[in-house]
């Protein structure tokens, strides 16, 4: 009877199309929780063929960070909205698809990690171009609602519209010129202290020590590279990225909001570089987003991260 049990519920799991992943990995499917954001990803793709931004950015918090690739960040529900009808003005959106893959309980929180397609091309073009790329939503929950407080993406690959997909016009900040968050709590003062010893390594190019950064079962996205999902792949594209890297004269990682809670902690981080490479040198700035988690024997451990650049505003 077990065995039969077993042999009726695996193509069940098999067909799940999100993985769900809880505190304390249990399993917490949700029938409410998927239906809703399943909803937000069917308006997303809607709005983005229908070029209409009020059919996502409805769900929007009204302090919502909005971190596009090579752009600004876009702080508040009004700047986002902005940025969406510039891009609407600038390029026509020939297809989108956009897929959830894992659904990350933060306990006060929501992280939804996933991928999108999009075939589009430059109004005064007939040059279409499609972009791949993988994106993290961070959700808030309150009041049994739930609001989308941040919205991060990148590209998997080098693309020929990095010009085309900057903004200059919309009101965005660059999180790196900012000041940072001073260090007045435990959990600021020990993130800020693995900052600068990362800062250190990085310029160094120590690919062991940057590897120990990370959890077992890291989920890492970095610019123009694939999806990472464990620490072992990870390990093996850093070792190849420090070779690949410029030197760096002066490297800054800042805090620009970090919300502890509890085993997680959701660090919005961002970066100023002074680089040079045989000839060319320059300063560049980025954003991202990493989750920690406190481990059993008490370490933060990055679980979830996305990084993208500003592109040297």
């Amino acid at each position: 009877m077990r065995q039969t049990k077993i042999n009726v519920l695996l193509p069940i799991i098999i067909l799940m199309s999100i993985q769900v992943v809880m505190a304390q990995n249990k399993s917490i499917v949700k029938e409410d929780l998927n239906v809703f954001l399943n909803k937000f990803t069917n308006d997303y793709i809607k709005g983005m063929l229908e070029v209409n931004t009020e059919i996502f950015t409805q769900y929007y918090a009204p302090d919502i960070r909005l971190m596009p690739a090579f752009q600004k960040t876009l702080l508040g529900k009004e700047n986002a909205s902005i940025y969406h009808k510039a891009f609407f003005d600038r390029f026509e959106i020939l297809d989108y698809k956009r897929e959830n893959i894992e659904i990350l309980d933060l306990d006060t929180q929501l992280s939804v990690l996933g991928t999108f397609v999009m075939k589009l091309r430059l109004k005064n073009s007939e040059k279409v171009e499609e972009l791949q790329g993988k994106y993290m939503d961070i959700w808030k929950k309150e009041h049994n609602k739930l609001s989308l407080i941040s919205e991060i993406w990148n590209y998997n690959h080098h693309t020929d519209l990095t010009e085309q997909l900057k903004f200059d016009n919309v009101p965005g900040t660059v999180l790196a010129f900012q000041g940072h968050l001073p260090i007045d709590t435990n959990v600021r003062f020990e993130i800020e202290a693995i900052n600068n010893f990362t800062e250190e390594f990085i310029a160094y190019r120590d690919h062991k020590l940057w590897s120990q950064l990370y959890a077992n079962d890291v989920i890492a996205m970095f610019s123009y590279k694939p999806m990472y999902r464990d620490k072992k792949s990870l390990g093996v594209f850093i070792k190849k990225h420090v070779e690949e890297l410029p030197i760096f004269e002066k490297l800054d990682i800042r805090n620009n909001h970090i919300d502890d809670l509890g085993d997680y902690v959701v660090n919005y981080a961002s970066h100023i570089a002074n680089w040079r490479n045989d000839s060319y040198s320059g300063i560049s700035t980025g954003k991202g987003i990493k989750i920690w988690r406190r481990e059993p024997n008490g370490s933060l451990k990055i679980v979830r991260q996305i990084a993208t650049y500003d592109y040297n505003y």
